[in-house]
C-alpha cells in the first residue's frame, strides 16, 4: 500500500477529496491518502512541501507557480478547480470604507507571503491602478489572524475567498465590500518532485478517482445539504457557489492557463525575468 501525506484548505473545494478519502476510493489503486487540513493556506502548504510534511497539496495556482519558479522542487500534476475563486474584499466591520478604491495606500491582512490573500491583493492594486510599491502587509498566518487584525484595526483590508468568509460577515466580524476573481484556474494539484518520480502512474489515477468523484457531487441532489452542513454555509449560498464552480473533468495540464499567471507575476515584480525562463517545463 502506497501511504502519502496531501494538505489543502478546509473549505467546501476539497469536499470531493475527503469524500474519495472516506469511502476508501484511493485503496482501489492501493493507495492510502492522509489528508491535512491546511487553514494557513497556499503558504503554509508550500512550507509543508519544502519541509516535506506533505508530499502533495491542492493549492492556488498563482501561488506555487510563484514558489516553484523561485526553486520549490515540485511539480504541478493538473488543474483541479478550472473555474476562477472569488475573493472577497473585507474591511473592520466599524470602518467607514465602503469602496475597494479607498484601500489605497491601506495594510492588508495576508496569511503568509507568496499565500493567495497576497498575491491577490497584487490584482486588485492593478485593477485599481495603485502603486504596488506602496502596498503594505501584515503577516496573521490564516482566516482567524486576518480577522482578529480587522477587528483590532492592525490591518484595514483583507482579502479571502468569499463563501469561506459569510458567516463571519454576518456575524459583524468584518464588511465585505467587493469581490476580486483570479483570472486564471484558481487550484491545481501538485506533488513534490521525489514523490511525482516515484509513482507517476498512481498519482495520474488518484487525479482520475478525485475528479470523477467531483462530477459525482455536482450532480448529486444532495450536494447542498452535504456542504452546507459541513462548512457552515447557507445553502442558497452553496446552491450559488455550485453553480460558479467547475472542477477538472480529468488530468489538465493545458498551458495556456499558465501564461496569463506567469505575466502577473513578471508584471507585479513578484518574480524575477530570469526565473521565468522554459517556466512550463519548470512547473509541470
Amino acid at each position: 500500500m502506497i501511504r502519502l501525506k496531501i494538505g489543502g484548505v478546509p473549505e467546501h473545494f476539497n469536499l470531493p477529496w475527503r469524500l474519495a478519502i472516506e469511502e476508501g476510493c484511493f485503496e482501489k489503486i492501493n493507495m492510502k491518502l492522509h489528508w491535512s487540513d491546511m487553514p494557513g493556506g497556499t503558504g503554509q502548504m508550500i512550507r509543508g512541501l519544502e519541509s516535506e510534511s506533505i508530499d502533495i497539496a491542492v493549492l492556488l495556482t498563482e501561488g506555487i507557480s510563484k514558489a516553484i519558479l523561485e526553486g520549490l522542487p515540485a511539480k504541478i500534476l493538473s488543474y483541479y478547480v478550472t473555474s476562477p475563486l472569488r475573493w472577497g474584499i473585507h474591511v473592520p466591520f466599524e470602518s467607514n470604507i465602503e469602496t475597494p478604491a479607498e484601500l489605497n495606500k491601506k495594510t492588508f491582512a495576508i496569511s503568509r507571503e507568496g499565500s493567495g490573500s497576497h498575491l491577490m491583493t497584487y490584482v486588485e492594486a492593478e485593477k485599481q491602478e495603485w502603486d504596488i510599491d506602496s502596498l503594505r502587509f501584515r503577516v496573521v498566518g490564516d482566516l482567524y489572524g486576518g480577522l482578529w487584525s480587522l477587528e483590532n484595526n492592525k490591518a484595514q483590508g483583507f482579502l479571502w475567498e468569499k463563501y469561506t468568509t459569510s458567516p463571519f460577515v454576518k456575524q459583524n466580524k468584518c464588511k465585505f465590500i467587493g469581490e476580486v476573481v483570479t483570472p486564471w484556474p484558481c487550484f491545481v494539484i501538485v506533488a513534490s518532485e521525489k514523490i511525482k518520480k516515484q509513482y507517476k502512474k498512481e498519482l495520474f489515477e488518484m487525479i482520475q478517482i478525485v475528479c470523477k468523484r467531483a462530477a459525482e457531487l455536482k450532480k448529486d441532489p444532495e450536494a447542498i445539504e452535504k456542504l452546507s452542513w459541513r462548512y457552515h454555509l447557507e445553502k442558497q449560498e452553496v446552491k450559488s457557489w455550485l453553480n460558479e464552480t467547475e472542477w477538472a473533468e480529468e488530468k489538465n495540464t493545458e498551458p495556456k492557463h499558465i501564461d496569463s499567471v506567469i505575466s502577473f507575476l513578471l508584471k507585479a515584480n513578484l518574480i524575477k525575468k530570469e526565473n521565468s525562463k522554459d517556466y512550463l517545463k519548470k512547473l509541470f
